[in-house]
């Protein structure tokens, strides 16, 4: 490995927060030359879902240069194309960086690049979903926690009335292990306790594909006859709700969501979106981050991992699993105004002025 060897302390939180490493040395890196510096690779799958490059990467990079002064990270986005993903990974393994961060548009499709990487001695660590192939580590959030909390909520929000209505669920692509983990929560909390009138998967999780579908679902199913929609982000929510809106359908079944987009906090507090999770994005890259220096350096991640998790192909590595909150209008301001995600003049529009002010953010 190209890497400076440094001694390094792991402080770990208890409160599902982040991962933090702290590197101990005052003088490390002063006999580190340019070509000795590491070089962590970030692939990151689409520019889609608005967190990727506005949460997820500046928080990776600013952790990354906290721990390893010296290091380089280099970032590309495959927009949602798995073959130029492919070749994000091909030219990650001519340069010989020291370690991939991989968010995979399709795990099973990047499982051969993922090989390549091991052969050519570059350790690859899973980030958000859960890639397929020789892996060294993986960082995420409990995919099936998720869809139980977004299934709990929207029960919760049609009430009594529940096992009477339908709902019409829109998952996301299933090419995503993610997508396919939150499906099989929200699931086992939905089946046997309301009818699924209508269900759709949504390829590369395009909002444009959710607004077609539940158009299709409002004609299938009837204006009056769609009580509640489980929407597996908040992408598939914004296109779901233009939809409804297009039709007429008032008032407007509660929707779920994920993510905690800016868009997404503004239809919660304007009554449009029930609720969304959040997945504190810090924390996910802070571990990422210390995961990938620690191999970019070649050290053990077993030190600096909280768990195991077990892949595809049956073998075990190191893992960090975080916890997910679910935010309806009832405690925005102690979850992601808290954290700092977003401010209140942030998500109080003008126009939400008045419901701002009913939800008690003022």
């Amino acid at each position: 490995m190209k890497a400076c060897i440094r001694d390094t302390a792991l402080a770990m939180t208890a409160v599902s927060t982040a991962v933090t490493l702290a590197a101990c040395g005052s003088d490390a890196g002063n006999d580190s030359g340019g070509d000795d510096s590491p070089t962590i690779g970030l692939l990151l799958p689409d520019a889609t879902t608005a967190r990727w490059e506005t949460q997820d990467r500046p928080f990776f990079e600013q952790k990354t240069e906290e721990l390893c002064g010296d290091c380089t990270v280099e970032h590309a986005n495959a927009k949602g194309d798995v073959a130029l993903q492919q070749e994000q990974m091909d030219s990650m393994i001519t340069q010989d960086v020291d370690a991939i961060v991989l968010v995979a548009v399709d795990a099973r499709s990047l499982a051969p690049a993922v090989r390549q990487a091991e052969q050519a001695g570059i350790p690859v660590i899973a980030y958000d979903r859960l890639a397929e192939g020789p892996i060294s580590g993986y960082v995420s959030f409990d995919g099936e926690e998720v869809g139980r909390l977004q299934a709990r909520a929207l029960l919760k929000a049609m009430g009594d009335r529940m096992r009477s209505e339908q709902i019409v669920m829109m998952n996301g692509d299933p090419s995503d292990p993610n997508a396919v983990a939150f499906k099989k929560g929200a699931l086992s909390v939905l089946r046997g306790k309301v009818k699924i009138g209508k269900e759709y998967d949504t390829l590369l999780w395009r909002t444009e594909a959710a607004n077609m579908n539940m158009s299709g679902a409002i004609s299938a199913l009837g204006v009056a006859n769609i009580h509640g929609v489980y929407a597996a982000n908040d992408g598939l929510a914004a296109g779901s709700i233009s939809a409804l809106k297009a039709n007429k359908v008032e008032p407007l079944p509660p929707v779920t969501g994920q993510d905690a987009e800016l868009g997404a906090l503004r239809r919660i507090v304007g009554g449009d979106q029930y609720m969304t999770v959040y997945k504190p994005f810090g924390p996910e890259a802070s571990a990422g981050a210390t995961l990938a220096v620690a191999a970019a350096r070649g050290d053990s991640l077993d030190p600096v991992s909280t768990g195991k998790v077990t892949t595809p192909d049956g073998q075990t590595v190191p893992a960090v699993m975080l916890s997910p909150v679910s935010v309806t209008v009832d405690n925005i301001e102690e979850t992601l105004i808290r954290d700092g995600v977003y401010t209140i003049r942030q998500i109080c529009t003008p126009q939400l002025a008045a419901a701002c002010d009913r939800a008690g953010l003022t």
